[in-house]
C-alpha cells in the first residue's frame, strides 16, 4: 500500500529524536516540528515580507510552522549571532541577504566569520532597490535630484534600514559616483526607515521593492529609479540610475542559511523546498507583484554569491571610510 505523502512524513517524525539513526533517516523526517526562522530587521521591511512569504509556503507545503522571529539590531549581526550558536539542526534558520556580505569588512570585532560559521542552503530572491523621495522634495527625475543634492550639499538626508544595509551601501555607491553628499540617517530597520521617509524626517531612501511599490503606486512616494541593471518589470516606467549615471548598479538578494555542521540532507531538503515554491507559478507571480525574480541556487552557488559579493561591498566600504556606531 503506498501512504498519502504526508502520512510518510508524520511517520518518520519520531526517527528524528533519535540521534545513532542515520543522517539520511533523519532528514526524511525533516521538518518535524516548527522551524525558527531568524530575521535580522523589523517587522515591514523587504526582509521580513520574503521571509513572511517564504515561511507561509514552507509552512503549508511540510506541515510545520516556518515562525519568523524579527531580531533587529547591529546590521543583522545580532539575528546572525544567534544563528551560529544555535544546533546544527536546520530548526534555527537566518534570512540571509546583502549586509552578510558587508558586515564582513563594515566591523572589525565579529564574534563569527561568516562564510565559515553559516552554511549556505538556498537562494530565494534577486531584486533591485528603488531610488525613492518624499514627494515634497521638488526633484522628480534622476538629474534633478542630483542638481538639488549638490545645491543642498550636507542637507538632505538619506534614510536607511541601518548601517551596513543594502540601501545604505547604495546611497553611499550613489555619493560616490555623483559627487554629491547625502547625509546617513539609520534606521532601525526598513520599514522605521520608510516610515521617516513617509513623515519627512528624510528625504531619499534606497528600498527594496517589497516595502516601498505600495507606496509608490499610490502616490505617497516619489520613485525616480531603479538600481537594477534594466528596468523593473513591476514599474517599467522607471529608468535605471545607470541611465543617468554609467556604471551604476545594485542589486539586493535574498536566501536562507543554518549553522555550519547541518547534515547534509538537511541542507538539501531545505533547498529542494524552496527549489519547488519558486517554480510554483503562484509564487513566481508574487514575487514579480514585489519586484523581483526568483533566484534558485544550489547551496554551493548560494556561497558562491554570498563570497563574490563580500569582495564587491568591501571596496566600496573602505573607500568611503564606514564604520560602524
Amino acid at each position: 500500500m503506498t501512504l498519502p505523502r504526508r502520512r510518510i512524513l508524520e511517520v518518520a517524525a519520531g526517527a528524528a529524536a533519535l540521534p545513532l539513526l542515520p543522517h539520511g533517516v533523519a532528514a526524511q523526517a525533516y521538518p518535524s516540528r516548527p522551524v525558527r526562522w531568524v530575521v535580522g530587521f523589523a517587522p515591514a521591511g523587504g526582509n521580513d515580507i520574503v521571509a513572511r512569504l517564504m515561511g507561509q509556503w514552507l509552512t503549508e507545503r511540510t506541515g510545520q510552522q516556518f515562525i519568523v522571529e524579527n531580531r533587529p539590531g547591529a546590521a543583522t549581526n545580532i539575528a546572525t549571532e544567534i544563528v551560529v550558536s544555535a544546533p546544527a539542526d536546520g530548526y534555527t534558520l537566518l534570512l540571509v541577504s546583502v549586509p552578510a556580505a558587508i558586515n564582513t569588512t563594515l566591523y572589525d570585532n565579529l564574534t563569527f566569520n561568516f562564510l565559515r560559521d553559516i552554511a549556505p542552503a538556498a537562494g530565494i530572491m534577486s531584486i533591485p532597490l528603488y531610488l525613492v523621495t518624499n514627494p515634497s522634495l521638488p526633484a522628480r527625475t534622476v538629474p534633478e535630484f542630483i542638481a538639488y543634492a549638490r545645491a543642498n550639499a550636507g542637507k538632505v538626508n538619506m534614510g536607511s534600514a541601518g548601517i551596513g544595509s543594502a540601501g545604505h551601501l547604495a546611497g553611499e555607491l550613489f555619493n560616490m559616483m555623483t559627487g554629491v553628499n547625502l547625509v546617513h540617517v539609520p534606521y532601525r530597520g526598513n520599514g522605521p526607515a520608510l516610515a521617516g521617509l513617509l513623515g519627512g524626517e528624510v528625504e531619499v531612501l534606497f528600498p527594496t521593492p517589497p516595502s516601498s511599490i505600495e507606496y509608490i503606486r499610490a502616490g505617497k512616494l516619489r520613485g525616480l529609479a531603479t538600481t537594477g541593471a534594466t528596468r523593473s518589470d513591476a514599474m517599467p516606467n522607471l529608468p535605471t540610475v545607470a541611465e543617468f549615471v554609467p556604471g551604476y548598479e545594485v542589486s539586493a538578494w535574498y536566501g536562507v542559511g543554518g549553522p555550519k555542521g547541518m547534515p547534509r540532507e538537511v541542507i538539501d531538503r531545505i533547498n529542494n523546498e524552496i527549489g519547488a515554491a519558486l517554480a510554483d507559478p503562484r509564487m513566481k507571480a508574487r514575487f514579480a507583484d514585489l519586484g523581483g525574480a526568483p533566484m534558485p541556487m544550489t547551496p554551493a552557488e548560494f556561497g558562491k554569491l554570498i563570497a563574490d559579493e563580500t569582495e564587491k561591498w568591501a571596496k566600496v566600504i573602505r573607500r568611503a571610510n564606514l564604520k560602524p556606531v
